[in-house]
């Protein structure tokens, strides 16, 4: 039902159902984690005034589980930025301690564990929708601050992308169908805008977090 992809990594299979409407995918290596994109999978959509919120649990927090935001119908993915905002950015492991989502243990964790070993816990619970909008207007200033960066950054990446290819096919004479670009003698045919789109959305369907690397990542 749903998917989890750690910006740079492989698409994770290692959803777990711990509650009759919660679960959780294990994140190795949690030091190393900057974005996570979560999404729906499509195949089972959320029933009428359902969604989900979505947490994180740093190892031996002690403050807990933290809400990052949401998942429904209308919005089936979401990118957060952990690195900084939730994950300490030394990437140091605190104390021993277990912690719970709402009903369902998680584990426990290790403070001896070394640092390229540590496992944070992504989880996400179905809830009614009222239940869930009080809890997103109640998210801390740093997270919607965050979002707010997520979305500056992806627009960056999509217009670079997008400035990069298009010129890379800039002409000196006319070709057919072409479009005048900046001053100068410069060319570019019209159906190349259609083949970035067309090849970009074929990038972004493989890899969904493709929208936060860098244009030296996606080449």
């Amino acid at each position: 039902m749903f998917g989890c992809i750690v910006a740079g990594r492989l698409i994770q299979t290692n959803l777990q159902q711990v509650d009759v409407n919660k679960y959780v995918f294990e994140l190795p290596d949690a030091a190393t984690v900057n974005h996570i994109v979560v999404f729906l999978l499509g195949t089972i959509p959320f029933d009428p005034g359902y969604a989900a919120t979505v947490h994180f649990l740093w190892p031996g927090s002690e403050s807990g589980w933290k809400l990052l935001g949401m998942l429904s119908n209308e919005k089936p993915s979401a990118i957060f930025r952990l690195r900084g905002a939730i994950i300490p950015s030394n990437g140091q492991n605190p104390t021993f301690g277990t912690r719970l989502i709402t009903g369902g243990e998680i584990g426990a964790f290790s403070s001896d564990s070394n640092v390229s070993s540590i496992t944070a816990t992504l989880g996400i619970s179905i809830e009614p929708i009222s239940v869930i909008e009080a809890q997103i207007t109640n998210l801390s200033p740093q997270i919607n601050a965050t979002s707010s960066e997520n979305i500056s950054q992806i627009s960056i990446n999509i217009l670079k992308n997008f400035y990069n290819y298009v010129t890379s096919f800039c002409a000196s004479t006319i070709p057919f169908g072409a479009q005048k670009i900046g001053i100068g003698n410069s060319y570019i045919s019209a159906k190349v805008f259609q083949d970035w789109y067309d090849g970009y959305m074929r990038k972004v369907k493989m890899d969904p977090s493709i929208v936060l690397k860098n244009e030296s990542d996606t080449v």
